[in-house]
């Protein structure tokens, strides 16, 4: 811990209202994490170095003597500046640099690459950085153990937290309230909030390890997550029992699953119990509410529950009027967006990439590229910088409408922006040459994500294999069905299926019978792990009575970036034929698109221009084209 404050490591890992692990004013705090991640990065990246003998590969002389070496300090600051930038997945590199220039990393630096990969959710590689810490010869201290329970905890692998939990206070390092929150956080990811409960009531034994706020706010999720709303009630009335009132976020977390379970109206209910506890909604509580009510299709509703938010006390945010907007765009309503703009200019609220992203994607869904271009191109020139997911409907668009070549050149443009493209984009753009039957342009699509680390998925090869099936190369599709699996990603039934049939297109009964036979041992293994992971398993009370006895014990709501289709962009490429299947947005819904942000009065969304689009008639896109030059965006100051 010393050594810690000589670093002053300032950046943390960044914890919202259920925690996560926490660097604060230069000290480890661990809590519970996040209920959303940020991210979406890919979960398989290259594997973590081997340096478990890197003391004896040190070149650096601080380093070998067991001293504080500044680089290593330095490098670590960076990686937690990463971490706190949202940039986890450039982390690794760094500490493979540091090990390459010839240093010893510290405990610290284990410990920030480990909460990194967690964050990644890359689990399969805690065991390593285990061995790491233990093959330099460094004693775990309590921020290590703390952030191993959380990766495992994160994980569901609730075997290897009791574990390691086990070892910490073997070590003489006791858990804390924030490592009881971990396990419960734990046990609610694995579905079992029974066996969070009985930490609870462990948790009441301890001296040091008082449940808090977060404690209880993390069993009502558990509960919430299965459904389990009466037991989640009957957690509220043990907290206030015990003495501490409900928040904010207990009532968040009530209202999230309800909408998830399409029940916003008790959502909404809910707010007269947080008015008898004396609690304010926020704008969290309010987005929940409207989102949901959304999602459910109960858009008028959603737009009520706006005006009342002037009753609550609690303006309207972006992320309100965006969800409003994706809303009413979902279900064609041009009356309704067209007062959501309105009220985004009442209350002087700016667009952002969500917004332009939404609009964005209705002209992709509805195949008007050059509509959806101009869009983002008015996002560049409103000052608003393009994030993954807009360059994401981009190509998906192109795709869709068989031009991969233009989907493929979003590549540079992202490079040249500084955005780093993702499996997603990669995918999408193979997905667009495999459809042209180019499979040499795939290919280097394919080569070409190898290039700049970024790791193919399951999705990434079943399309390259469905495209040889189609390209009738079966020996080819095999092929990747071997590299895909020499990569360590295991493939599923419609892997074998994509590969049997390419054999089954060229007449090579007796080749596609014999990958079919694999899929009788694939549901075999599959059957057998299952059944090995339901075993039945030591309770979590055994466990640890059984080591207390030699042991002293001491939103903003945020909506999807892609609006209207699947961010993924690919579909099922089981069947014959590869294509996009979206719904189809109807012309009052495009020209609603087409105001991504608010228009001048004489172009305003209560003109109702009766046009009926219909794909291949050249004469509506001409009116469109009519309609849509003759209005200016106008951004708002």
């Amino acid at each position: 811990m010393a050594e810690l404050g000589k670093e002053k490591v300032h950046a943390s890992i960044v914890a919202d209202e259920v925690g996560g692990i926490a660097l604060r004013k230069n000290k480890w705090v661990l809590s519970s994490s996040s209920e959303e991640r940020h991210s979406p990065v890919d979960k398989k990246l290259p594997p973590i170095s081997n340096s478990s003998d890197t003391q004896n590969q040190s070149r650096c002389f601080i380093c070998s003597n067991k001293g504080s070496c500044k680089t290593v300090r330095s490098r670590t600051k960076l990686m937690n500046s990463l971490i706190e930038q949202g940039k986890a997945s450039e982390v690794q590199s760094i500490f493979d640099n540091l090990i390459e220039d010839g240093h010893k990393p510290s405990l610290i630096t284990y410990t920030t690459l480990l909460a990194a990969l967690t964050i990644l959710k890359r689990f399969n590689t805690v065991p390593s950085i285990i061995s790491q810490v233990k093959a330099n010869g460094m004693k775990p201290d309590s921020i290590f153990f703390n952030a191993v329970i959380n990766a495992f905890s994160e994980s569901g692998n609730m075997d290897e937290t009791m574990k390691t939990l086990l070892k910490m206070k073997e070590s003489g390092c006791q858990p804390t309230t924030s490592t009881f929150n971990t396990l419960i956080k734990g046990y609610g990811i694995a579905g079992k909030p029974e066996e969070s409960l009985k930490v609870l009531e462990l948790m009441y034994q301890e001296k040091r390890a008082k449940p808090n706020h977060r404690t209880y706010n993390m069993l009502i999720r558990a509960w919430c997550n299965k459904n389990s709303f009466a037991e989640a009630w009957n957690v509220v009335y043990k907290m206030k029992s015990s003495g501490l009132q409900p928040d904010v976020v207990t009532y968040n977390t009530l209202a999230r699953a309800y909408t998830q379970n399409g029940e916003t109206f008790k959502a909404e209910r809910m707010i007269e119990d947080m008015w008898s506890d004396n609690i304010q909604p926020n704008e969290r509580t309010c987005g929940i509410i409207i989102g949901g009510y959304c999602k459910e299709g109960f858009t008028k509703d959603a737009l009520r529950f706006v005006y009342r938010m002037k009753d609550l006390g609690v303006r309207p945010n972006l992320v309100v009027f965006n969800s409003l907007i994706k809303g009413f765009l979902d279900i064609t309503d041009t009356y309704g967006v067209d007062e959501v703009l309105a009220l985004m200019e009442d209350f002087r609220i700016k667009p952002d990439v969500i917004t332009f992203s939404t609009i964005m994607n209705a002209w992709s869904t509805a195949g008007l590229m050059e509509k959806c271009q101009e869009v983002f191109d008015d996002m560049a020139k409103a000052g608003i910088e393009p994030d993954i997911h807009a360059y994401s409907i981009l190509a998906k668009g192109y795709v869709r409408a068989q031009e991969p070549e233009k989907a493929e050149s979003l590549l540079t443009t992202m490079v040249s922006a500084g955005i780093r493209p993702n499996v997603v984009i990669f995918t999408t753009i193979i997905s667009g040459w495999c459809s042209a039957a180019k499979m040499e342009r795939a290919m280097m699509v394919y080569e070409k994500m190898i290039e700049y680390r970024v790791s193919p998925n399951l999705k990434t090869f079943n399309t390259l294999i469905w495209g040889y099936g189609e390209a009738k190369q079966p020996w080819k599709a095999e092929e990747i069905h071997q590299t895909m699996e020499s990569m360590g990603i295991s493939p599923d039934e419609s892997t074998f299926r994509l590969v049997a049939e390419a054999w089954h297109s060229i007449g090579l009964t007796n080749e596609a019978d014999r990958i079919m036979s694999g899929i009788k041992d694939f549901k075999l293994s599959h059957l057998s792990n299952t059944e090995e992971n339901e075993a039945p398993k030591e309770s979590f009370r055994g466990i640890y009575e059984e080591q207390s006895s030699t042991s002293s014990s001491p939103n903003m709501l945020q909506i999807p970036r892609i609006a209207l289709s699947d961010q993924h962009g690919i579909s099922n490429a089981s069947k014959g034929r590869m294509g996009f299947r979206d719904n189809e947005i109807s012309a009052k819904g495009l020209y609603a698109a087409t105001k991504s942000m608010l228009l001048t009065p004489t172009c305003r969304f209560g003109a109702k221009y009766p046009i009926i689009y219909q794909k291949q008639s050249q004469l509506q896109v001409g009116i469109y084209h009519q309609l849509v030059s003759s209005c200016r965006l106008v951004f708002l100051n």
